[in-house]
């Protein structure tokens, strides 16, 4: 019955003060996990279906972590030859801290140390996402969140979160009980799955939040990806 609806826990990550080196780690095993499930690829798929026949783009991501998915589109502008300017909104300065001594975006990249809600643009992005962002949030703050995404870009958002279910549960426990040597990780990621998506949640928020235009796919591995484009936008 835990996978009826979703859990309404904390992850260990939502507290504050949590030392550096531990947010560190967590942060390389989750590039890990995405590398290799598919995240990355994910993340690519939602910003290509926004970014078709632009060479020229403005990208956020609210919660970018360590900065793996910007990382991951920026040497994909390169191989496409678009001109990518890039920017990165995290609540933890530990995250931003992180994403900038790991020097895999360029210098001009902008972080921004903030609640995403309280982020103003000087020109809105033509493209913003999130990448297991998400499922930390109530369907509630959801519903605000795509509202937020819907106002604040040019062409459109997109969504890479979790779906909820038992095989993506007791194989993230196994797998991160195994491999995993961060205590954050390995409390956080199972609890991140119960806190995941069946796919008409998210219609259902996309629908109250306006985003009519909205299409969810479901990717392996146990991942939803949800794009919304602005009708009009080219």
């Amino acid at each position: 019955m835990k996978f009826a609806s979703r859990y309404t826990g904390k992850e260990l990550l939502d507290n504050d003060n949590i030392p550096f080196e531990d947010i560190e780690q967590n942060m390389k095993e989750l590039n890990t996990i995405n590398t290799y499930l598919g995240g990355h690829s994910i993340t690519l798929k939602g910003f290509k279906q926004l970014a078709t026949g632009k060479k020229s783009l403005t990208v956020c991501e609210i919660g970018c972590g360590g900065g793996d998915n910007l990382a991951a589109i920026y040497a994909y502008s390169i191989r496409e030859n678009i001109q990518l300017k890039i920017i990165g909104v995290d609540l933890k300065e530990a995250c931003i801290q992180f994403a900038r001594q790991r020097k895999i975006l360029p210098v001009s990249t902008s972080f921004i140390t903030s609640d995403y809600r309280q982020v103003q643009f000087d020109e809105k992005p033509d493209i913003i996402f999130s990448s297991l962002f998400c499922h930390h949030f109530s369907n509630k703050e959801l519903l605000k969140q795509f509202e937020w995404m819907r106002e604040k870009s040019k062409i459109g958002f997109f969504v890479n979160d979790l779906q909820r279910h038992p095989l993506a549960y007791y194989s993230i426990k196994f797998i991160t009980s195994i491999f995993s040597a961060s205590y954050l990780v390995k409390n956080d990621a199972p609890i991140s799955v119960l806190r995941g998506f069946k796919k008409t949640e998210l219609e259902n928020i996309s629908l109250k939040s306006n985003a009519l235009q909205v299409k969810i796919h479901w990717q392996w591995a146990f991942r939803y990806l949800l794009v919304y484009k602005h009708a009009g936008s080219k």
